[in-house]
């Protein structure tokens, strides 16, 4: 029985809860861009968060929506329970439709994003809506590939983080266009600071998609995905993912002592017995429906302590 888009269905199709992962990021920076510079444009801030989530939504059910469409076995791995599509006996006019919906969201608001700054939100913006686009289609998409968990990381970690810093700093790059010579001045010193904040964010990210393709490695061998974690094996990719949280710790310590974020961020260190707990307890089992969901609580206790810090500073 084919069962209409309702607001339970859409939810599922986006998979809303996994929305933390593009979420903090842009959390993150407005707290980075409170605590660093002076001014904040609500409106901006508004038409970032709307952009963000419609194509983080569009991509997800675009995602699945590609799962169902190529995918050679669908039966046997709680395929139809983890696939909306699939699940709900959605019709492709309807996914499709809802797909199309989301992408036209995202590009009205960062068509409007951009008439309030500048010519770099347009070219960025819409690498990030391409990227989104062949990260999940395509002839071969990048999530099948093992750049997976780069790309994922970089434009979901930086690359967010850095637009939303922008939109309130824009003077952090300036490109124009005059006549047919494009000019272009970066303040290296702010970038690279930018780059330390969020590389935390970049490690976590891909943390997390590493740990959902380890979880993966029999299904994608079995429909032709070939993701670093088929490439690698399963101990190499844990080991990897053990180091990816380690290089998280050293990187907060090293904001700390330049500056980058406040003092208070030494508050993340406290998160490492229970992130440690986690990380030995999934190289034990690698489970999709028992274990996965640990690399995200990792992620999240450890940059909402980071947020945290960033609420101490401004208190005291």
């Amino acid at each position: 029985m084919v069962i209409k888009m309702t607001p339970k269905v859409f939810l599922e199709l986006v998979e809303l809860r996994t929305k933390i992962a593009s979420m903090t990021p842009f959390l993150l920076a407005n707290a980075y861009v409170l605590y660093h510079y002076k001014g904040f444009n609500l409106l901006n801030f508004i038409l970032m968060l709307i952009s963000l989530l419609a194509v983080d939504m569009a991509t997800t059910a675009l995602n699945n929506f590609q799962d169902y469409l190529t995918a050679k076995k669908k039966h046997g791995f709680n395929y139809e329970v983890h696939n909306a599509v699939v699940k709900y006996n959605l019709a492709s006019r309807t996914v499709f439709i809802t797909i199309i919906m989301l992408f036209s969201i995202a590009v009205v608001s960062g068509l409007l994003l951009y008439l309030r700054t500048d010519l770099l939100i347009i070219l960025l913006g819409a690498l990030s809506f391409l990227v989104g686009i062949l990260y999940t289609s395509g002839p071969i998409p990048i999530s099948r590939t093992p750049f997976g968990e780069v790309f994922s990381g970089f434009f979901m970690g930086f690359v967010i983080t850095f637009l939303t810093i922008y939109i309130q700093k824009s003077d952090l790059i300036n490109l124009s266009l005059i006549g047919a010579k494009l000019n272009l001045t970066i303040i290296y010193p702010d970038l690279i600071r930018i780059f330390i904040f969020s590389f935390p964010l970049i490690l976590e990210i891909a943390a997390i998609m590493l740990a959902n393709n380890i979880c993966d490695i029999k299904d994608d061998l079995s429909n032709n995905r070939y993701t670093l974690a088929t490439y690698l094996g399963k101990e190499k990719s844990l080991t990897i993912f053990s180091w990816l949280y380690y290089f998280s710790y050293l990187s907060v310590l090293a904001a700390i002592l330049l500056n980058i974020v406040p003092v208070y961020a030494i508050i993340v260190f406290i998160s490492w017995p229970y992130l440690r707990k986690n990380i030995n307890i999934f190289k034990l089992k690698q489970n999709k429906k028992e274990t996965f969901v640990l690399a995200v609580k990792n992620f999240t206790i450890f940059n909402y302590l980071n947020l945290l810090a960033f609420l101490l500073a401004f208190i005291f």
